[in-house]
């Protein structure tokens, strides 16, 4: 085990510490929803806005803020540098300025292009409620703090990934319909959406795997493609954010690739969106620190520790693991670690030559190899 990163990022109770750094996540989260409250048609996901109740998000914030202030107090009592606890009463002050959670959202023109500041806001809060604990009652790796080396750069890469959610889907579509709407059969359409539900769910998610393992080996075995991929591969310590640790043009072009079979076939809106909640929680479970234990499912179903093989740099490893869902393709291709450790040693590229930073990240697939 990997013991050199022990003293950075641990917590300890008593120090202030930990209320400091809730405190500061609540406030900034708290000053992002009330930005999205005063500008929706630029921040806000119109999508997502039908699915969640204004008023319920009022009240989350309200509780927030009172979260936020009391630990950001407890801060200044317990932690000598109380730097936590300036900053997230700071934002607490601007943020109530602004109106805190009693801003009146008036009528309003969705314009064309938008960022995904509510998607980030939700899917950053509920993650983190949900998977740090699940980090914290079934971890794989006991030693591994919550703040690991690198999280910065990989929170920045999650807020990137939510922002230009808009940017995506609008490309995504034009793509997908522009290219391949001539491939559409209304026979074909109507055929799979009289199948059973559960059997389009299965099958949805098999065809979009199958394309995914395609491209996804592709990143691997082609040098010009790998020099993206190699990105998300970068990260040294598995957890449920590192899995947002991805070059934003690898982004683009798997939705791109994954959708097209998706709306050649029509699956209906009920069954896309379940896929999309599948997808979501999976990948982020599955890069996750935890260790659960799957039994003979393992061999039909992509795991934690499926995918971590996947991303270690041990050399059994290297090119191993390419599905998202269904660990089955790998073993009927031949492309599943076997025989191995439960568990992989270490994680990461081969060699260590990816630089650390989000920006820098982006940049690197575009510079020059020595």
């Amino acid at each position: 085990m990997t013991k050199a990163y022990l003293p950075e990022g641990h917590l300890k109770l008593g120090e202030g510490n930990i209320s400091g750094y809730i405190a500061c996540f609540l406030a900034v989260l708290s000053f992002l929803g009330v930005l999205a409250f005063h500008f929706p048609q630029y921040l806000t996901t119109p999508e997502l806005r039908q699915a969640y109740d204004v008023e319920l998000l009022r009240h989350v914030m309200f509780i927030s803020l009172v979260i936020s202030g009391s630990l950001g107090l407890l801060n200044f009592i317990r932690n000598r540098r109380k730097r936590l606890g300036t900053i997230a009463w700071i934002f607490i002050a601007v943020t109530v300025a602004l109106g805190g959670n009693r801003v009146e959202v008036g009528e309003w023109q969705q314009g064309a292009y938008y960022l995904g500041l509510d998607w980030f806001i939700l899917d950053l809060l509920g993650s983190t409620l949900i998977f740090v604990l699940i980090e914290k009652l079934i971890p794989h790796r006991r030693e591994q703090p919550v703040l690991r080396p690198e999280w910065q750069g990989d929170l920045n890469h999650f807020l990137l990934n939510h922002l230009i959610v808009g940017f995506v889907l609008l490309l995504t579509n034009k793509f997908v319909h522009g290219a391949f709407g001539w491939a559409v059969s209304d026979d074909i359409q109507r055929l799979i959406n009289d199948l059973p539900f559960a059997v389009q769910l299965f099958l949805i998610i098999l065809v979009a795997d199958m394309v995914q393992y395609t491209a996804h080996r592709g990143y691997h075995e082609i040098p010009l493609l790998w020099r993206f991929h190699a990105v998300h591969h970068s990260a040294k310590h598995m957890d449920w954010l590192a899995g947002s640790r991805q070059h934003i043009l690898e982004l683009i072009a798997t939705r791109c690739l994954v959708l097209t079979p998706i709306f050649v076939l029509g699956f209906s809106e009920a069954i896309i969106d379940l896929y999309v909640i599948i997808v979501g929680i999976q990948a982020v479970f599955n890069h996750a620190n935890v260790q659960v234990k799957f039994g003979w499912l393992k061999y039909i179903i992509v795991t934690p520790q499926f995918h971590h093989w996947h991303h270690s740099s041990d050399k059994a490893a290297i090119d191993r693991n390419y599905a998202a869902h269904f660990s089955f393709l790998d073993y009927l291709l031949g492309t599943a670690v076997k025989g191995q450790k439960e568990w992989p040693e270490k994680y990461g590229v081969a060699g260590d030559y990816i630089p650390v930073g989000m920006l820098k990240q982006q940049v690197f697939p575009f510079k020059k190899q020595r």
